[in-house]
């Protein structure tokens, strides 16, 4: 599966606008080895579709999709059933990163359609498997229904993967203001910007725990010359190179960084489990070779904090990726190829967590 920007792709066939989860096949959809899910099924039917968020009440779903007659990516909301299949952004540009505030007065999402109305260029694959980092994404907040779109961020370069913290006081994102992909926090209305990481690479994906203590993210650090020669060549063409990508912590005001996977893999889009005890994301990481099982295959992981506790939570083929928990802990959303009826469909998937 294809993906771009950083937030990452997803999208293009038909989704049909009401499916619910009774026209979803049955039995469980979940594989005889994924021990930790039961009730599984399918929210969206066809095209590409990713991302997906629960409101703060467990009731919605906030994600980003593209089929039919949506060429980019758009936001869309649903019922946790998949019904009410509606889309919430100006159905202009790209869009990525969705996520509802905490009181659900407002939802928050980053968009190009400023720069251009139209669908930006797709990344130039000749320089190999690249995201594109699109300088034209800022982020906005809206109400619930789209209606009266705001911008939060107004600098020059990317602007994007935004989440908010469970009080709903504080936003972390990923920006490009100074010149590198560094993750930033600002509070709910887009004031008190402050710059939490600073090394070189890109640091992205941040999701706070449900504490507001901590934040859990992805990063690339390139160390050798080629290695850092490369990273800035293709950052000066709004590029990356996300071949490798191990999870990271650190406190809310940006110290205490650590490192708690050394995979060797493409390893993105983590969050918290409800209670904050382990962390679960996505890696293309092969357990068989220990190194990247290849751009084709992700599977969730569980781990702990500390890093420990590694622990697979997939088992089907093809993507599985931007899982997260319902606020109670009893139910997972997540996007996975699995049942596809074309190359690339990626559709929503949820089911109840068994522990």
């Amino acid at each position: 599966m294809t993906r771009t920007a950083l937030c990452f792709l997803f999208l293009a066939l038909t989704l049909a606008p009401h499916a619910s989860a009774q026209t979803s096949p049955y039995p469980d959809m979940a594989t005889p080895q994924e021990k930790h899910l039961r009730n599984v099924h399918q929210l969206t039917f066809g095209g590409q579709n990713a991302e997906a968020y629960f409101s703060a009440d467990s009731k919605k779903l906030i994600f980003q999709s593209s089929h039919g007659d949506v060429k980019c990516d758009q936001i869309f909301e649903m019922n946790i059933d998949g019904s009410d299949q509606h889309m919430v952004s100006t159905g202009k540009g790209r869009t990525t990163c969705s996520f509802f505030y905490p009181d659900g007065k407002k939802i928050l999402y980053a968009s190009t359609h400023l720069a251009s109305p139209e669908c930006p260029p797709r990344p130039d694959f000749s320089k190999g498997y690249v995201w594109a980092v699109y300088s034209g994404y800022d982020i906005f907040t809206a109400n619930p229904d789209g209606s009266n779109l705001k911008r939060l961020t107004a600098t020059p370069g990317y602007d994007a993967e935004a989440t908010i913290s469970l009080d709903g006081k504080k936003i972390v994102f990923t920006s490009m203001r100074n010149g590198d992909l560094d993750i930033y926090s600002m509070d709910a209305d887009g004031t008190q910007v402050k710059q939490l990481t600073h090394e070189l690479g890109y640091d992205g994906g941040p999701t706070f725990s449900p504490d507001r203590k901590s934040i859990v993210y992805r990063a690339y650090h390139p160390q050798t010359e080629k290695e850092i020669s490369d990273y800035k060549e293709l950052l000066a063409q709004n590029l990356i190179r996300p071949t490798s990508l191990e999870i990271w912590t650190m406190k809310a005001d940006g110290s205490a960084k650590k490192q708690i996977t050394n995979l060797g893999a493409a390893s993105f889009g983590p969050a918290y489990t409800a209670d904050g005890n382990r962390i679960i994301f996505a890696s293309n990481y092969d357990p068989e070779t220990h190194a990247t099982g290849g751009m084709g295959n992700f599977e969730l992981w569980l781990i702990n904090p500390d890093g420990s506790g590694l622990e697979r939570v997939t088992y089907s083929d093809g993507f599985d990726g931007f899982p997260m928990f319902s606020a109670d802990g009893k139910k997972l959303v997540w996007a996975s190829n699995r049942n596809a009826k074309a190359p690339h469909e990626t559709n929503i998937f949820i089911g109840d967590w068994v522990p």
